[in-house]
C-alpha cells in the first residue's frame, strides 16, 4: 500500500466580492496548506472496482469525495484499472478547512501516478473543479491568492507561521451560509500585489456567528491571547484560528485552552507536500 497525504488548509482571509448569475459567488481569498493531514492508502486492483475502506460516518460510499474523484478519473482516462482507498481522516468535517476537497484532490494525484496517467497539472485542475470549487487549490499545490469561485489562482509567497486552530463541534452547512440574506456580497475587490492579508476578514464570520453562538465564543477567546498576528473563522466555518510568529507561541496559547474547547496547533507549509507530483 503506498499512503500520500491530504493537508488541511486555512483561508487567511475571504472576501464575497459579487454573485454570478448561475448562482456561485464571486470570491477573494488566501489560502494557506497546514502541516495537519488526512491520510490515505491505495492498494491497485486489476479490475475496474473501486472500494472504500474506513468510510467517514454519515457520509454514503457512492458519495465520498475520494470515490467520486476516483470513478471520475477513471471514466475519462478509460482506465480498467481500480483501486482500494483507506481513508483516514483527521480533518473535522464541516469546519472549513477543506478536507473532504483535499482527499478528492490526493486521490486524483495518487491514480495519476499510479494508474500510470501522466496527466498535467492544469488537466487534472480542470477534473478537481467538477468535484467542488477548492479541489483546484490542493492541485495548484502552492498557497495562493484566489479570484472567481475559487479557482483562479495566483501563488503567493506567505511568511513561516504557525496556528492554533480551534475546532467547535458544529457541523456548519456551506450552503446555508451562502443563502443567508444577513451576508455581505459587495465587498470591494483588491488587487495583487499589493495588499495586506493582515487587513482582511472573513465576510461569513459574522453569519456563522450569528447561527453558531458557539463559534462567536471561540473567536473572543482567540482574540484575547497575546503575541497573535491573525485570528479569523476558515472558510465557512466552524473552524477558528489564531496565527503566531513561531511553534513555542502557538503551544503556549494552545495550553491555556478551556476544557470545553477543543483544537490543535500546526505549523503553516510553504507548499502542498504533494506540490512536486506534477509538471506545470
Amino acid at each position: 500500500m503506498e499512503i500520500f497525504p491530504a493537508p488541511a488548509k486555512l483561508n487567511l482571509f475571504l472576501h464575497v466580492v459579487g454573485r454570478r448569475e448561475d448562482g456561485y459567488h464571486l470570491l477573494q481569498t488566501v489560502f494557506r496548506f497546514l502541516d495537519f493531514s488526512d491520510q490515505l492508502g491505495f492498494v491497485l486492483r486489476d479490475d475496474s472496482v473501486i472500494k472504500l475502506h474506513m468510510p467517514t460516518p454519515g457520509v454514503p460510499e457512492e458519495n465520498d469525495l475520494c470515490v467520486r474523484a476516483a470513478k471520475l478519473l477513471q471514466q475519462r482516462s478509460h482506465k480498467n484499472l481500480g483501486v482500494e482507498i483507506f481513508l483516514e481522516k483527521r480533518i473535522p468535517m464541516g469546519g472549513g478547512l477543506g478536507g473532504g476537497s483535499s482527499d478528492a484532490a490526493t486521490t486524483l494525484l495518487a491514480l495519476n501516478r499510479l494508474w500510470g496517467l501522466n496527466w498535467k497539472r492544469a488537466h487534472l485542475m480542470e477534473l478537481g473543479l467538477e468535484l467542488g470549487a477548492d479541489v483546484p487549490i490542493f492541485i495548484y499545490g502552492e498557497n495562493a491568492f484566489a479570484e472567481g469561485i475559487g479557482e483562479k489562482l495566483s501563488a503567493i509567497a506567505l511568511p513561516p507561521a504557525w496556528y492554533l486552530v480551534l475546532t467547535p463541534s458544529v457541523h456548519v452547512s456551506t450552503e446555508q451560509i451562502f443563502s443567508s440574506k444577513e451576508l455581505t456580497r459587495n465587498t470591494n475587490p483588491i488587487t495583487i500585489p499589493p495588499f495586506s492579508i493582515w487587513q482582511g476578514r472573513n465576510d461569513l464570520e459574522s453569519v456563522v456567528c450569528q447561527i453558531y453562538p458557539v463559534v462567536a465564543r471561540c473567536l473572543e477567546w482567540l482574540k484575547k491571547l497575546n503575541n497573535t498576528t491573525l485570528v479569523a473563522m476558515s472558510g465557512s466555518g466552524a473552524c477558528v484560528f489564531a496565527e503566531f510568529a513561531n511553534e513555542r507561541a502557538a503551544r503556549h496559547a494552545f495550553q491555556q485552552l478551556p476544557n470545553e474547547m477543543s483544537g490543535f496547533v500546526a505549523e503553516g507549509l510553504a507548499s502542498h507536500p504533494l506540490q512536486n507530483f506534477l509538471e506545470k
